[in-house]
């Protein structure tokens, strides 16, 4: 009996054997389909990441669930389907607490690659920084379900030796999130343990005292991906041959590292200075603008209402915003204190905590003092911002890269070691 099917990939006509599954046929044939919750080992597939949604037929459905048969004609990669798997990428970036800078798994993450494969740079949709569980009770594991996205793999896959599942699902709604079962969790092996770890796509299960240990450039995504190709256009009127264009810095509620970056761009500086001059910037510590910039880059989140009025002021006084850095797009680490009410963070640091004054356990109110924010917000939350860079901080060659392509309007490649998000 002839088990040899045809069906069409993206316009390409491909045999394969019926009944074989999608993602895999499609890699067989050089066409790489995203996915998070797909395990080749996990039956019946899963589906429940919908990254991998393709047209059928000319009907949206899950690639890792198809089973090729004969005279399927598939759409994989066009541009309506490509929006479609970065906007959920963004969606759990978003929705989840997820700062690649401080999680174990950065550089081992599958979300994280496939948002460097799609040339993710921010998300469109406002984060929630919403407070979930950190489980630390389990004998041998954490669960960290601010990372968690819900796959199913564990759920699925991790059992003990007599059958008995260690993760199940709790809560309905936006309050699901997986739990531990800690008499059953206790019976796995370090290895299983390991196991469980290495099969979750993000960093929501860790080992206690297992993290993952390889230094930067040695992780599993550090050297394998795609380049992007900085596709911006090129937004700013050129000034006469006389001029240069004109730039302003700013750090808000950041730790300076991205302007520390941007000097790194060593002797790369002196190819900038003869088509830029920095006008407001920490670089040349004027304060206020003398004139109108072409390009403005924005380093840190805003923390308080002088952070809000130094964005407002950027964004009234320069053509392009930049936000470059984790905690311009994402919030970075000063986000963290959105998890706490602001009050009991404002008590826990001036009132309960160890001081060597005495008598100055008392919040500070002065007038010249900024106002804190309720959240620490990404600057796109504040104002429109143009463009982004991401990483903490990102790479020097990135910054100028996207500069340059901005300034002059060329199209330049982000080589894959450049685009991080740590």
């Amino acid at each position: 009996m002839n088990n040899i099917v045809n069906l069409t990939l993206d316009g390409k006509k491909v045999q394969a054997e019926k009944g074989e599954n999608l993602i895999d046929v499609a890699k067989e044939n050089g066409i790489e389909i995203p996915t998070l919750c797909y395990f080749k080992e996990i039956h019946p597939t899963l589906g429940t990441c919908r990254i991998c949604t393709v047209k059928l037929n000319g009907r949206h459905t899950t690639g890792c669930t198809t089973k090729v048969a004969d005279g399927m004609e598939i759409e994989i990669n066009t541009p309506e389907l490509i929006d479609n798997r970065t906007a959920i990428i963004e969606m759990l970036y978003a929705e989840g607490n997820h700062f690649c800078p401080s999680c174990e798994k950065s550089g081992n993450c599958v979300m994280q690659n496939l948002g460097y494969d799609m040339g993710l740079t921010y998300t469109r949709y406002p984060h929630v920084f919403s407070k979930k569980l950190v489980d630390f009770s389990p004998k041998r594991m954490i669960m960290e379900t601010n990372r968690c996205i819900l796959c199913k793999r564990c759920v699925e896959e991790i059992k003990t030796k007599d059958g008995k599942s260690v993760f199940s699902f709790v809560g309905r709604g936006v309050k699901t999130r997986v739990q531990i079962d800690y008499e059953q969790e206790e019976k796995l092996s370090e290895a299983e343990a390991i196991r469980a770890m290495d099969l979750c796509p993000v960093g929501a299960i860790l080992v206690k005292g297992k993290a993952n240990e390889l230094p930067f450039g040695d992780r599993k995504f550090d050297l394998i991906g795609k380049d992007v190709l900085t596709k911006l256009h090129k937004g700013v009127t050129a000034p006469k041959h006389d001029e240069k264009f004109i730039v302003g810095t700013t750090s808000l509620a950041g730790c300076f590292g991205c302007h520390m970056s941007l000097l790194d761009i060593d002797t790369d500086l002196l190819d900038m200075l003869e088509i830029v001059e920095f006008n407001k910037s920490p670089i040349t510590d004027i304060k206020n603008f003398s004139k109108r910039c072409h390009v403005g880059l924005i380093e840190g989140g805003c923390a308080n209402s002088h952070n809000v009025h130094v964005l407002e002021d950027f964004r009234k006084n320069c053509d392009i915003l930049i936000g470059f850095g984790e905690c311009a797009i994402m919030g970075g680490v000063p986000a963290m204190r959105n998890f706490v009410p602001l009050e009991e963070c404002l008590e826990e640091s001036y009132l309960n905590g160890i001081t060597s004054e005495l008598g100055a356990n008392i919040i500070p109110a002065h007038e010249d003092i900024p106002k804190l924010l309720n959240n620490v917000y990404p600057a796109n939350e504040v104002v429109k911002i143009d463009y982004y860079i991401p990483g903490c901080p990102p790479n020097a060659q990135h910054i100028w890269k996207v500069v340059k392509s901005i300034l002059t309007g060329e199209e330049i490649p982000i080589e894959h070691d450049e685009f991080k998000y740590d």
